[in-house]
């Protein structure tokens, strides 16, 4: 058949037909409603999705106008989710109906199944033309819809499928057109605290920079989406100045999983909008890396709601995507999980590596409301019972869920995990708890969906930063930023191992604090990749090292030296190897003094808990 694009008059979106078949991405649809966008896992079910978050409230309709190619009888298939079929084997909690030109169609789609496949809502006779489709959400419960398929060829029925083969339908509808280019001095890719440190310390030197974020707010879990707050101490070490710049965006108001405003996502907003160097390019992730010999040439750029892809071309770029995205997909040296013992002679790590990391955290709260308030029956697999039951009213970083998960290739089940506990925790409370009078006039209020990840991917550089290190309190001559934090290394908590073995969703530390070190700038470009900077929690450490600097306020000091570093690179034309090998005096001339403005107000004395920076150097024993 003639492949035909039918763009034309629609209202924001993404759609494509070829004769008498039509793809409509979910993401595209121009009226989200109540649904919220989901972009967390395109990289491994191959699109953004649509889902219904309303915390077992039914949301909002989501709808968009389409045209129609031809008049027909349609047949109409609904790509989605069973989010709970890894657990149980009843029909899911993420109910919901599509609607067709103002119809209902009756079938509930989003129950069945247990992988992300097409579903048939239906078939419906259409006329040429405009028309509308619209979400109905039946629960609340996280239904989620990825794509509506419209086909009036009988012989065509998608609903045994693979990704491959829904991948192909994409690429075989998508509008023929050639991705937007751009180029850059310095292309950083990662919206967090690391990234936001990176783009701005160049561009404070001059470089022209890309900062590409994957979501429409910036900081990534420190954000109002994910509501962690900053930890480490700034303005320390043998470069005082690096981390001031955070005062100038930083929150004010410590607390994990508190109201969205605590986190300031306005002041963090303005702070990238105040650099005329910077490009942000919001709601945009990286899809694609292209080569040249070992150097990183480019890196596609795909807008989550339209598709719209845009190649950005670099001599530098910086992988602060925490999941080490572009370093994986460039081929750069990476590791994940936990060394031996041996590796690297940390007392700290396990006899035998393994693939065990710290999980992702999803938060919530509840609120108390004037009157009493109900909440549905939520039982899908997680048995709660006045033994195993959690009687709170809310969950920070604690409820941890994924430990014993590929944090990168199962990242939706360990989210969904963090989200089947909370529900079914409250269900019980809320209906069957012999104290559920406490929790009458409670609501939930905040759920995360976005999960804050703490590991996965660390990409490997000159230099491994490693346990002994930092006990020794090793000098390098390439001293950068300065970590702080304990060697704060996560583990499942025993009494939830009890009751839920192997299944685990809170965790437990303990903190082992260090002496104030100063952490090699070696460990922050990439060993084999000539071109490629990391700053964030993918920076080159092992497991236990990586436990004292992954905080935010280290991470954003990383991020500042990598921008540093960088401007150095672009003013004397050379890779980042040579900035250590040549270029190292001016590299700390810069890092004494720091990229952030003077006289912001000394905001960031919260979540700070080493106080060993003015006594003498204390060594404990793991």
């Amino acid at each position: 058949m003639r492949r035909i694009a039918w763009i034309g008059l629609l209202i924001s979106c993404h759609l494509v037909a070829v004769a008498q078949e039509l793809l409509v991405e979910a993401e595209s649809f121009s009226h989200r409603g109540g649904w919220v966008l989901d972009q967390q896992f395109m990289d491994q079910m191959g699109s953004p999705y649509l889902m219904a978050h309303g915390m077992g409230v039914p949301v909002e309709d989501a709808s968009t106008d389409i045209e129609i190619p031809e008049a027909a009888t349609y047949a109409v298939y609904v790509r989605t989710y069973n989010w709970t079929s890894p657990w149980s084997k009843a029909e899911g909690p993420g109910r919901f109906r599509l609607a067709v030109g103002g119809k209902w169609m009756k079938t509930i789609l989003g129950h069945q199944g247990e992988s992300w496949q097409w579903q048939l809502a239906g078939k419906v006779s259409l006329k040429a033309g405009r028309t509308t489709l619209a979400l109905k959400d039946l629960t609340g419960f996280d239904g989620r819809c990825d794509a509506v398929y419209l086909s009036a060829d009988p012989a065509v029925d998608p609903r045994q499928w693979n990704c491959a083969e829904t991948a192909t339908l994409r690429e075989r509808l998508r509008p023929a057109q050639s991705p937007n280019t751009a180029r850059y001095d310095f292309v950083v890719i990662g919206g967090g605290v690391a990234g936001m440190c990176a783009a701005v310390s160049a561009a404070r030197l001059g470089c022209k920079v890309a900062l590409v974020n994957d979501r429409p707010v910036l900081g990534g879990n420190n954000s109002s989406e994910v509501r962690v707050h900053l930890g480490g101490i700034i303005e320390t070490g043998p470069n005082p100045g690096l981390g001031r710049m955070i005062r100038e965006f930083g929150h004010e108001r410590s607390g994990n999983a508190k109201p969205g405003e605590y986190y300031e996502d306005q002041k963090k907003k303005e702070f990238i909008a105040a650099e005329q160097n910077i490009t942000l390019y919001e709601s945009q992730r990286a899809v694609g890396v292209s080569m040249s010999g070992e150097r990183i040439a480019s890196v596609t750029i795909q807008h989550i709601e339209t598709g719209e892809r845009t190649q950005l071309s670099a001599p530098l770029f910086s992988d602060c995507t925490g999941d080490a995205v572009i370093g994986y997909l460039a081929g750069a040296d990476w590791t994940m999980g936990r060394e031996g013992r041996d590796e690297y002679g940390e007392s700290l790590a396990p006899q035998v590596p393994d693939s065990l990391v710290m999980g992702a955290s999803v938060q919530w709260y509840s609120r108390e409301d004037v009157k009493k308030s109900a909440f549905p029956d939520f039982e899908y697999g997680m048995e709660f019972n006045e033994k195993n039951c959690e009687p709170v009213t809310m969950g920070e970083w604690k409820w941890e869920t994924g430990m014993n998960r590929n944090q990168i290739e199962e990242a939706e089940r360990v989210r969904d995990y963090g989200l089947l506990v909370i529900y079914s925790n409250w269900s019980f409370l809320k209906n069957r708890y012999t104290g559920r009078a406490k929790f009458a006039r409670r609501s939930l209020d905040w759920v995360a969906y976005i999960a804050g990840k703490r590991e996965s991917r660390r990409l490997l550089g000159d230099y491994v930063l490693a346990q002994d290190d930092i006990d020794k309190n090793v000098s390098h001559e390439d001293a950068s930023f300065t970590t702080t934090w304990s060697i704060d290394l996560h583990f499942p908590d025993s009494i939830n191992s009890s009751h839920f073995p192997g299944k685990e969703f809170k965790s437990a530390t303990v903190h082992r604090w260090i002496h104030p070190y100063a952490v090699p700038y070696r460990c922050l470009y990439s060993r084999n990749v000539p071109n490629l900077f990391m700053a964030g929690r993918n920076m080159s450490c092992t497991h236990v090292a990586l436990g004292t600097v992954r905080v935010m306020r280290t991470t954003g000091m990383m991020g500042e030296v990598v921008g540093i570093a960088a401007a150095i690179c672009h003013k004397h034309g050379v890779e980042p190897r040579d900035v250590y090998h040549h270029h190292l005096p001016e590299l700390k001339q810069y890092m004494k003094i720091g990229m952030g403005k003077e006289n912001m107000p000394d905001n960031q004395h919260f979540n700070e808990p080493n106080k060993l920076l003015d006594v003498p150097r204390i060594f404990i024993k793991p």
